[in-house]
């Protein structure tokens, strides 16, 4: 097994850790202490030099709903710092990478793996601002497969020679962990190997649609695997399309999970002054108890808030990328 690959396992679960085990080795800031207050309103020193907040939003829903999920939080940005807030809905993950590369947002949440490949892109002109927290304290979730309830897959195992559909070549827990948890299992995630083929459904929503649809025979999502599994989980994709009616539970079955993942942080670019580095901060670790409503439309479930993220955590995802753009070089 490839060195980075080892690595990225052995580090999901420490990188999740809960707070009390944090709090060894750091003590950042949270939105469950509950003594951060919001930001008074007003204009800031910072504006003359970044005179509106482009706000990127990463595919995997469809635009419609990604853009009425953010306007309130768009419309209290705007309220707080006195700056016009504009969102940039992009197509997929690349999208937004190329944005931040061409500096055309400041501010974006991100998975893990388009952290990475944003920091490797911008030769680190991006930062972590926070991270979201589950109900447990914990800052992971998990990268699922899933199939039809009736398609008689109930198991990895039956996918042999079936189709798989993968989420967005830039998705953690859509492709990069799937395939690096897989291929130490003993599972070769090229197509024609293990699986009958595979291919990108263009995001994460679109996936499981293409498996109900059956155009695929089974896809990889994300979901935090807390809570009731009935439900959708607490909070990711399958909740997020279980509470819009795109999808009922009882019609797939999740037939392989990962190893917990740390979650992606809300990221913005290094470059912009440390002012409203320390604003956006104070910001959304505040947002969850100040202002709850427009804190579920944009963690799409419940959740705990938000805690302080450090770029260490991310360092073996932009190791396992390095790896993988190796592989693709040497296979051509």
């Amino acid at each position: 097994m490839p060195h980075a690959t080892r690595r990225i396992l052995l580090g999901l679960a420490a990188a999740s850790l809960a707070p009390a085990a944090q709090a060894q080795l750091q003590a950042p800031r949270r939105s469950a202490d509950g003594d951060i207050p919001f930001p008074a309103p007003g204009r800031r020193p910072w504006a003359e030099a970044v005179p509106r907040l482009g706000i990127a939003l990463m595919g995997g829903e469809n635009e419609v709903d990604r853009l009425a999920r953010f306007d309130g939080y768009r419309a209290l940005l705007e309220q707080t710092f006195g700056v016009p807030a504009r969102l940039y809905p992009a197509g997929d993950y690349a999208g937004v990478m190329q944005a931040f590369g061409a500096k055309q947002v400041e501010i974006a949440s991100l998975g893990s793996s388009a952290y990475a490949g944003v920091w490797l892109d911008t030769q680190g002109n991006v930062e972590p601002l926070v991270v979201p927290e589950q109900e447990d304290g914990s800052i992971g979730y998990l990268a699922v497969m899933l199939a039809r309830a009736d398609s008689g897959i109930a198991s990895l195992e039956d996918m042999r020679g079936r189709s798989l559909a993968w989420a967005d070549p830039n998705s953690a827990s859509g492709y990069l962990i799937p395939r690096a948890v897989l291929r130490r299992q003993g599972v070769d995630p090229e197509p024609g190997r293990y699986f009958g083929a595979t291919g990108f459904a263009g995001g994460h929503e679109q996936a499981v649609v293409a498996v109900l649809q059956k155009q695929y025979d089974a896809c990889c999502t994300w979901a935090s695997g807390q809570g009731e599994e009935a439900s959708g989980f607490t909070r990711g994709n399958l909740r997020a399309m279980v509470e819009k009616n795109m999808l009922r539970m009882s019609d797939i079955r999740i037939i392989w999970r990962s190893e917990p993942i740390p979650t992606g942080p809300i990221t913005i670019r290094a470059d912009l002054p440390d002012a409203l580095k320390n604003d956006m901060k104070q910001f959304l670790l505040a947002l969850p108890r100040t202002h709850p409503d427009i804190y579920r439309q944009i963690s799409r479930g419940e959740g705990a808030g938000y805690r302080e993220a450090r770029h260490a955590d991310y360092q073996i995802f932009i190791d396992l990328r390095q790896e993988e753009a190796a592989a693709r070089r040497r296979r051509r």
